[in-house]
Formats: C-alpha cells, sequence, structure tokens
C-alpha cells in the first residue's frame, strides 16, 4: 500500500482537503496579475515632444483647437494618421494651420524631444513609461521590465525548487508569500527605474516560489482519484485572476496603485499560510517521522476520522512509505533525460515544444496596445477565450490523441499569428456612417481627382476600413491566444504522460525552464517592430510551426500505460531494446532495480500539469 491509500482511510478528499486546495489556491487569482502586470503598469500613453518653454499651449488653444494648433509644433508621423511621438520642429510652423496650405512637411528641420514629452491621460493616469519617459530611444528599457521579471520567475525556480526539497514545502511557500507581499508593494514605493527593476526580479522569484510550492503542496495531499477532477476546477483560478486584472487596472488606472492592489493580499495570504500543514512525504523522507505522523493525525481529526489517529503507527506509516524510502535512494539526475535515444527524442522534442508555446503565448499577451483596441477590453476577451479553450483541448486529446492535438494547436497558433501580419494596423481618427457616402462623395473618391473633397473623402474612408481592420486583428489575435492556451494545456499532460516515474519531476524541470527563458525572450523580441513592423509576429509564428515539427516526432499516449522507467521507455518507443544494447553492467543492474519502483510520482503528474495553468 502507498501513502494515496493511507490518505483514504484517513477521509480521502475531506474537511481539510476541501479547506486545503481553497486557501492554497486562492491567491492564484492573482497570479495572473504578476505575469501580465507590464501591459498595464508599463502601458504607453498616447504621446507627442513637449513644446518649448517659450511657448504656452494653453494661451495658444484659447481660441483655437488644440489638435490643430500642435501642428505647427509636431510633424505628423509617415504615415500621417497622427502626431510624430519622437520629434518636433525646431521653429513654430504658422503657415501649416493655414486651410490652404500646402508646405512640403519633409523639407522642415525638426529635433528630438528635448524638453522630453506630454502623455495622453485619457486611458492610463501614469505608467512607468510616463513616469520615467521610456519611449522613442528609451523605449527597450519599457520591455527590459518584463525581461528583468521572467528572470526572476527562472531564478526563482531554480533556488526555490532546490530550498523547498532542503526546508520544506511549507517554510518555502510561506516565505515566498511574504516576499511577494513585502517586496511587490515596495515596486510601487520605486522612486528609480532601476530599483524597480530590482523588485520586480525579487518579486518574480517569489511567484515562481509560490507555484512550485503550492503545486506539490496541493498534489500531496488529494488521493489519486479527485486530482485530475480537482486539478481541472481550481486551473481555472488563474484563468479567473485574467478578468479581475482587467477590472483592477480598468478601475485604478495609476501603476503605484495597481502595483500595491496586486502584491498587497499577498501578506494575508502570508497570515493563514501558517495554518497549512507540511507534506509527510517531505518529512518521512526526510527523517522525521514523529512531525509526519502529528500531522496526518491532525488531518484524520478535522476529516471527522479519530479510529484512523489510533491505527496510523510509525511502524504503519514507514510501512505505506516503504516504496517511495527507496525512490528516494535511486534519484537519477538530468543527464538520464538525454543519455539514451528514447529518451533523447522525448526531451528534445518538448524542450523545443515548451520554449515555443510560451514564447508565442507571453509574445500575444505582452503588447495588448498593438491591436487598436481598449487594452482594458483586450485583456478581459484575452482572459475569456481560456474557458473554452481548455475545454476543447480536453476534448481533443482524447478524440485525435496527444500527438496530433499538440502539433495541431501549435500550427493554428501559427497560423493566426501570420494571418495577423497581412491586415492593416492604424488608428482610425476619422470614421463616418456608410450610409452617408453619398454619389458626389464615391465620385469625387473614384474619378474626380486630387481635389480637396476626394482627399478630404479618401482619409474618412480609410478611416472607416482601418476600424473594421482593427476588429479582424482583434479576432485573429483572440483565436492565437485560444490555441496557444490548448498548447499549453496539452503539453503539461503530454509531458507527464511521456516521462518515466524515475525522472519524470526532473523532466518537468527541465523543460519549465525552457519555457521560462521563451517567456523571457518573447518581450524582446518586441523591439524588432522597430525594425520592420511584421517581424515580431514572424518569429513567434515561425517558432510556433518550428515546434509542430518536432510535437509530430514525439511517441503517442493515448490509452498507454505509463512508463516506470528508462527500459520502458526505450521498449516502447525507441525502436529497440536497451537489453540488446551494449552497456556496462551496472547499468543493467540499475535498470533492474528500478523496474520495481513504485509509482510515486504518477500521482503528481495527473493533476501538477493543470494545477499549473
Amino acid at each position: 500500500m502507498g501513502f494515496s491509500e493511507l490518505l483514504d482511510e484517513m477521509g480521502g478528499f475531506g474537511r481539510y482537503q476541501w479547506l486545503h486546495v481553497t486557501l492554497i489556491s486562492f491567491p492564484g487569482l492573482l497570479m495572473a496579475s504578476q505575469n501580465l502586470l507590464n501591459n498595464f503598469v508599463s502601458g504607453t500613453p498616447a504621446h507627442h515632444c513637449r513644446l518649448s518653454t517659450n511657448h504656452s499651449l494653453w494661451n495658444l488653444t484659447r481660441h483655437a483647437d488644440r489638435r490643430d494648433v500642435l501642428k505647427a509644433f509636431i510633424p505628423p508621423d509617415p504615415s500621417g494618421t497622427r502626431l510624430d511621438r519622437c520629434s518636433r520642429y525646431v521653429t513654430p510652423q504658422w503657415q501649416l494651420l493655414s486651410a490652404n496650405s500646402s508646405v512640403n512637411t519633409s523639407h522642415l528641420e525638426t529635433e528630438s524631444c528635448v524638453d522630453g514629452w506630454t502623455f495622453d491621460s485619457s486611458e492610463f493616469i501614469a505608467t512607468t513609461v510616463s513616469e520615467w519617459d521610456l519611449v522613442c530611444s528609451l523605449r527597450p528599457l519599457k520591455q527590459m521590465i518584463q525581461t528583468v521579471y521572467m528572470g526572476g520567475l527562472l531564478a526563482g525556480a531554480v533556488i526555490y525548487g532546490g530550498l523547498s526539497d532542503r526546508w520544506g514545502r511549507r517554510s518555502v511557500l510561506i516565505w515566498s508569500y511574504l516576499q511577494l507581499g513585502v517586496l511587490g508593494s515596495c515596486c510601487a514605493l520605486s522612486q528609480s527605474y532601476w530599483v524597480y527593476c530590482v523588485f520586480r526580479f525579487l518579486s518574480g522569484m517569489a511567484v515562481s516560489g509560490i507555484i512550485l510550492n503550492t503545486v506539490s503542496l496541493k498534489v500531496e495531499w488529494i488521493p489519486t482519484k479527485t486530482r485530475t477532477l480537482v486539478g481541472t476546477l481550481t486551473s481555472f483560478y488563474f484563468t479567473f485572476g485574467q478578468l479581475v486584472l482587467a477590472g483592477l487596472a480598468y478601475w485604478l488606472r495609476d501603476w503605484r496603485k495597481l502595483h500595491l492592489v496586486a502584491c498587497a493580499p499577498h501578506i494575508l495570504s502570508f497570515a493563514y499560510s501558517w495554518w497549512l500543514a507540511e507534506s509527510p512525504r517531505w518529512l518521512i523522507l526526510k527523517g522525521r517521522s514523529q512531525d509526519a505522523l502529528k500531522t496526518l493525525h491532525r488531518v484524520a481529526r478535522i476529516n471527522g476520522k479519530p479510529e484512523a489517529v489510533d491505527k496510523l503507527t510509525p511502524e504503519v506509516l514507514r510501512s505505506h512509505m516503504s516504496k517511495e524510502l527507496e525512490s528516494d535512494r535511486k534519484t537519477l539526475t538530468a543527464y538520464d533525460l538525454l543519455r539514451t535515444p528514447g529518451m533523447r527524442r522525448i526531451s528534445v522534442g518538448l524542450i523545443a515544444v515548451w520554449f515555443s508555446t510560451s514564447f508565442a503565448y507571453y509574445g500575444l499577451v505582452l503588447d495588448l496596445q498593438k491591436f487598436g483596441v481598449s487594452i482594458y477590453v483586450m485583456q478581459l476577451i484575452f482572459g475569456a477565450v481560456d474557458f473554452p479553450s481548455k475545454f476543447v483541448a480536453l476534448g481533443m486529446l482524447g478524440f485525435l490523441g496527444r500527438r496530433v492535438t499538440q502539433a495541431l494547436c501549435l500550427l493554428m497558433s501559427a497560423l493566426f499569428i501570420f494571418a495577423n501580419i497581412f491586415v492593416p494596423a492604424g488608428e482610425a481618427k476619422h470614421t463616418i456612417p456608410k450610409n452617408r457616402m453619398d454619389s458626389i462623395d464615391l465620385f469625387l473618391f473614384w474619378g474626380g481627382g486630387e481635389t480637396e473633397a476626394s482627399v478630404c473623402f479618401s482619409k474618412r474612408a480609410l478611416g472607416v476600413l482601418l476600424s473594421d481592420m482593427q476588429a479582424i486583428r482583434t479576432t485573429l489575435a483572440c483565436l492565437g491566444k485560444a490555441f496557444t492556451s490548448a498548447s499549453f494545456t496539452t503539453v503539461y499532460l503530454y509531458t507527464g504522460e511521456l516521462y518515466p516515474t524515475v525522472v519524470r519531476q526532473t523532466g518537468m524541470g527541465l523543460v519549465s525552464t525552457m519555457a521560462r527563458v521563451g517567456s523571457m525572450a518573447a518581450p524582446a523580441v518586441l523591439i524588432l517592430d522597430e525594425v520592420v513592423p511584421a517581424l515580431p509576429s514572424v518569429v513567434y509564428g515561425g517558432a510556433a510551426v518550428l515546434a509542430s515539427g518536432f510535437a509530430c516526432l514525439l511517441p503517442e499516449t493515448l490509452n498507454v500505460p505509463l512508463p516506470d522507467t528508462i527500459r520502458d521507455v526505450e521498449e516502447k518507443w525507441s525502436g529497440r531494446s536497451l537489453a540488446g544494447q551494449k552497456r556496462k553492467k551496472t547499468d543493467l543492474s540499475s535498470e533492474d532495480e528500478q523496474v520495481g519502483l513504485s509509482l510515486k510520482q504518477v500521482k503528481e503528474v495527473e493533476g501538477s500539469g493543470l494545477n499549473a495553468l
């Protein structure tokens, strides 16, 4: 009998498990806020060069429209639909305000924004961009904030993953709540860009500590038969959190207030997390049998099973954990993920899939302003689309299988990313209802020549067209995000089924690290739109296409028993048995011993993927 059977004797999924899962999952509502916070705290408001101190816009606009007056100071951008954001005329060009002006502005002398910028406050009251002028030549520093945060996630996965094995899941989780609550709130108090980046890096480390130990504590306290259902339901905390983020950002619109609201509640999580019980599996593996016994007695009493308290003794506990103890002594290393042909095939394929899925996902969700729709509406739509995408993915997994679903999701996400390249982007400022397009305007537009009326109508018609194009861009982006989310759902389950029990957690750690690398690279690639606007989409979509090819090389696992050892993997999926290969006798002995290992980590995989979503 294993530890799962012991949990069943103590009430299965009883009162303690209900409270445990609820309390440990609730902070997930704000985890999405952390990952996607940069969209709002570093949103780029509409802006233009600040006028020189010799001119007061207030005095100039008392008897004229503000936008018209600005044309004398700020040149149009290359598209001609709005004012340039990074330059101004050296001297005011008053002749441009004349209704009959035909001055060629391309030859007028301009200069950079030496006096800073003026930011529009209709969409954001204040952001890090308007606070520290992260525009024009300093625009890469905006994307650097997200890359620094993702670097903190990667560092936290490495550091806190090891510390949780040494000091315990509960201890590291409690510390991570405190670190995120305090240092995340300190981001709101940062007075300089670099101090802010340091606090974001440390916040990212704390988020990794919370996610890793939340998954471990959740999985290790839930019986096997209820783990899949509970894992599915709790995964929607993160999805619903995306909708919460949209509401908070729309309500506050100030980056400092949003940071406080997104981070300070974790101090409450720190306060109640002391009630959570440590993993008894970890306690017994660390030789703390008495502590594990006290913890299990407490859980049995909360679940209303006092008779289990009398039956559970140190000897009974060790007998249930004997196989786990044996597995712990035979832990393999990351080298075993690449040592044999079958394992190499799996690891290389999964590395490509995890990297590309994370790369494309964050490439879409970290630049919501490019779609020309309200950033708050886009966040709401992007969050809502995850609900059907997860259910669709689960249906495809059962009908089409893992390999086809994985490759299809990646290919479809790439298709929609590429499709958006061919849809014009722009800001429609002059739109008119279609029913007002009379025959005279149409005649002027199609055959009237370069008349004032035809030019005016051309601009208005173009505005209508661009407005319609934005709806198409938004739809394509939502479909791309939906398939990318479905790819995430698939790859978590697929990875657990491909790796054998003896190295499953090590394999999950490797591919999760590659996902973090992808998420770090995604915001940096956004800077390429300064070279060619379509280049970031080409890179994101190309990576997804390449990964779909790697996914086709992976073995199918639908209705296939989970492998326990590396020998199982080689015999099932490498096309040859390890028994026929030349290897050292010690390797044969080690593999033979591993055949009999318990399925300890199988129970972890059933819930870990869905929980981590």
